[in-house]
């Protein structure tokens, strides 16, 4: 009962445990990465082209035209039984074109590094 006594008695009057500090041991070191990425770009670019106005366009060969060539004239051939040509076209206001582009663009990067580091 005495050992008892005195161990308990040396536990209450110990001294408190403290701790070391820790330094590293090491001198050199290296850190490496490797980093891949990969994006997708994907894109629509969509262009409306609109005319305010109109437009009228005749024009021929072995044609004559009565007065100025215009939407509605009355045209007649220069040469009956020659051969001829004759083109009109009249645009009127409104989209006259659309242009879509769908394009998709892959960026692909590799980044590799060291880091060197010594005490």
């Amino acid at each position: 009962m005495k050992f008892l006594k005195a161990s308990l008695i040396g536990l209450l009057f110990a001294p408190a445990a403290s701790a070391a500090p820790v330094t590293p041991s090491f001198t050199t070191g290296t850190v490496t990465s490797h980093t891949e990425t990969t994006t997708t770009i994907t894109e629509t670019i969509k262009q409306t082209d609109y005319q305010t106005g109109w437009s009228y366009t005749a024009t021929g060969v072995n044609i004559q035209f009565s007065g100025t060539p215009e939407l509605g004239a009355t045209y007649s051939l220069t040469t009956p039984g020659a051969p001829f040509q004759f083109s009109e076209s009249y645009l009127g206001p409104g989209e006259s074109r659309l242009t879509e582009i769908n394009r998709t663009t892959v960026v692909e990067s590799v980044t590799d590094s060291i880091s060197v580091f010594t005490q």
